[in-house]
């Protein structure tokens, strides 16, 4: 027997349904597991008659802030307002704004995450989320490349770690990494 609690699918033992691997493929299992409030673990009900699909190509999506395939800048509210961009070609950091696609962004519906122009590859916490540094990579809809925009901050679906510039340095080339929220403007 199961009953929906919260946003979660939950069996008799406490157990919760969620999608193997943590990956929002086509064809994953669906199993059970100790509730770790993942993503992969997080459902909604939608009655047929209400459905009215998700959003589409310039459409917002309410439940993470971000229009669907618009292209958008992420402008840090430091004093001299840098944009994200990548070093290395996939390193996130801070720097002035220079017209190249390193610094054009967008929001996939599909994978739930955000995109680069440059290549098309997602926002990703390195290491499967067991640091705090930030880069682009190959998208595969993780925890750990899943954000929201919300406040006028991007936070982890997941974890609640917000974009946040490396100790508040306004430096060209600052490192963009992850960090509990304190409300400062480097996140």
């Amino acid at each position: 027997m199961f009953r929906y609690q919260g946003a979660a699918v939950v069996n008799e033992k406490g157990k919760v349904l969620e999608i193997q691997g943590a990956l929002d493929n086509e064809n994953r299992n669906i199993g059970v597991n100790t509730n770790k409030n993942g993503i992969h673990q997080q459902w909604d009900i939608v009655y047929v008659d209400e459905w009215k699909g998700e959003p589409t190509k310039g459409q917002l999506n309410q439940r993470f802030g971000l229009y669907v395939e618009r292209d958008f800048y992420v402008v840090s509210a430091l004093p001299d307002n840098r944009y994200l961009d990548l070093i290395n070609n996939s390193n996130m950091v801070i720097k002035t704004p220079n017209g190249r696609k390193t610094q054009v962004w967008y929001f996939h519906q599909q994978s739930l995450t955000i995109r680069t122009r440059y290549n098309n590859q997602s926002w990703d916490i390195k290491s499967a989320g067991r640091t705090n540094d930030m880069q682009i990579w190959s998208t595969n809809s993780g925890w750990f490349q899943v954000f929201k925009y919300e406040n006028k901050q991007f936070i982890n679906w997941s974890n609640n770690k917000v974009l946040d510039v490396r100790g508040g340095k306004d430096e060209e080339g600052q490192a963009v990494g992850v960090w509990g929220n304190n409300g400062s403007r480097a996140q």
